[in-house]
């Protein structure tokens, strides 16, 4: 075979597997990026362009199949951003349209073609964050004193540099040092962002429902027993059963007399009247009566001239008959208890307060009772007593109720439902919310806002609590604005900057 042939079949071989062999860019070429840095968490256009080796773009039409953004350069590949591109009037230009959530730098990586020639590669895009303290850029004069870590670390720096994300440090100007310890400056955008709410210190008249439980109680000043004033027997009972409702002068049942000193008087009653001494008569019948011999009985012996062995005894009082000790038949003796009669048209509720709210109970305050029988029904008392004494067990103060028991509805032994309405002042004080006040356990700080945009730690004594509100008995003033939300926020800012401010410029990191 001719030499020349066989040269031309090797370079034939050659040119093939040149052209199979062939980079994924032209000779040199390579991906360009034209927009460094964007802000982070913000929509942003980034332009890429496609360059030849001497710098120049490639005019070579581009078509883009994919694209992505994600924080691989800092180990964090998984977090990923959506991106999509755009195709460009310049040359070699695609245009990658995304929203980098988070500062730091990212990934964007392209597939495509130029040309018809396979097109891929990446670009490392910075997305940065300006503090939320951070100050706007300098005026003629103003000195900048130190740089802060761009996302509120605790760290400084004399000279500028970017921290480990390749963010740079926010200077800080003589100007925006905030003298108060611990007072800080936050932007418009941070304040809304955290949910930053201020409210004016005032004054007002504090008040709350102090609950309880207690126990509905008969009225002492409403029960009554009926006694035996002497020796006898019951004869007949005309109340038979404990429940049975009585009224005042009812009769309860006819004895026999059994005292000789009954029957005595009962004679020289008799006797003065039929001698016609009205003195010694009036004297004889008011001895009777102490014995509980009725009028009616004083008047049929008048009548009739004779002494009686057996007499009616009626009711003392209105009421229940809560025991009936007597019994047909039984013989009694002086002091026997026989019937004990309740009022319970009027009962006491008698709660447990806690000793922290004793301060604020008193009498006359109104008190609002639900029972468990039905805890949509609602009765209306008013505080009569609060005892002296408290239950070292519990800790809770006895306080009694007075409350109407319309048609016998409430029964004693009862279980209760109290909310006492007390008033914490009885004249208007300094409050302020709950919320606005950060209390560590060993102090309270309320945060100020002051006329330059500031907000200043302030200490403040506190002193009793109604609901969402507590008096304060020391450091603020009526019409000073505070924090009544997102004051955590700003109470570890003030700290981050209490901590700066104890560093001289020369020892800051």
């Amino acid at each position: 075979m001719p030499r020349n042939f066989i040269a031309a079949i090797l370079l034939a071989f050659a040119g093939l597997a040149a052209g199979l062999a062939q980079p994924a860019f032209g000779q040199g070429e390579s991906w360009k990026l034209l927009t460094p840095s964007v802000a982070a968490n913000v929509a942003a256009s980034i332009r890429i362009q496609l360059v030849d080796k001497g710098g120049k773009p490639v005019a070579r039409p581009l078509a883009i199949a994919s694209v992505r953004a994600d924080m691989s350069p800092d180990n964090m590949g998984t977090m990923t951003a959506p991106a999509r591109s755009l195709p460009s009037k310049e040359p070699g230009v695609v245009v990658v349209e995304t929203t980098l959530t988070a500062p730091g730098r990212w990934a964007i990586t392209l597939s495509g073609s130029a040309g018809g020639l396979p097109a891929k590669g990446t670009v490392i895009v910075t997305a940065t964050a300006k503090s939320a303290q951070a100050a706007p850029p300098p005026a003629v004069g103003h000195r900048i004193v130190y740089y802060r870590n761009p996302m509120g670390l605790a760290d400084t720096s004399p000279l500028p540099r970017k921290d480990p994300m390749g963010m740079d440090y926010i200077p800080v100007y003589a100007d925006e040092i905030v003298q108060s310890p611990g007072a800080i400056h936050l932007d418009n955008r941070k304040i809304q962002r955290s949910g930053v709410r201020t409210v004016a210190v005032s004054r007002m008249v504090l008040a709350k429902s102090v609950r309880a439980t207690g126990i509905v109680a008969p009225d002492e000043s409403r029960q009554s027993v009926l006694a035996a004033r002497f020796n006898g027997f019951v004869e007949k009972l005309f109340v038979t059963q404990t429940g049975d409702s009585v009224r005042q002068g009812q009769p309860l049942m006819r004895v026999w007399i059994e005292s000789p000193e009954v029957l005595i008087k009962e004679a020289d009653y008799v006797g003065s009247l039929a001698s016609g001494s009205d003195a010694n008569a009036n004297f004889a019948a008011s001895v009777l009566r102490q014995f509980g011999v009725p009028q009616s009985e004083l008047d049929a012996m008048a009548k009739s001239g004779t002494p009686t062995r057996a007499i009616t005894i009626a009711a003392p009082s209105s009421g229940i008959v809560m025991e009936k000790l007597a019994v047909n038949g039984m013989r009694f003796s002086a002091g026997d208890p026989l019937f004990k009669i309740t009022d319970i048209s009027l009962l006491w509720v008698l709660a447990g307060v806690s000793e922290r709210d004793l301060a604020t109970v008193n009498p006359g305050q109104k008190a609002t009772i639900n029972f468990q029988d039905d805890p949509s029904a609602s009765f209306v008392g008013k505080v009569l007593f609060v005892y002296p004494d408290i239950d070292a067990a519990t800790r809770t103060v006895k306080v009694r109720i007075a409350l109407a028991n319309p048609r016998g509805r409430l029964r004693i032994g009862q279980y209760a439902d109290v909310r006492i309405d007390a008033l914490v002042s009885a004249a208007p004080v300094l409050a302020v919310p709950v919320s606005a006040v950060v209390d560590d356990g060993s102090r309270q700080i309320a945060f100020v806002a002051e006329p330059d945009g500031s907000f200043a730690p302030r200490q403040v004594s506190l002193g009793a609590r109604s609901g969402d509100m507590v008096e304060v008995r020391a450091g603020l003033k009526e019409g000073e604005r505070i924090v009544a939300t997102g004051n955590f926020l700003i109470d570890a800012e003030s700290n981050l900057e209490t901590a700066l401010q104890s560093l001289a410029p020369g020892q800051r990191p």
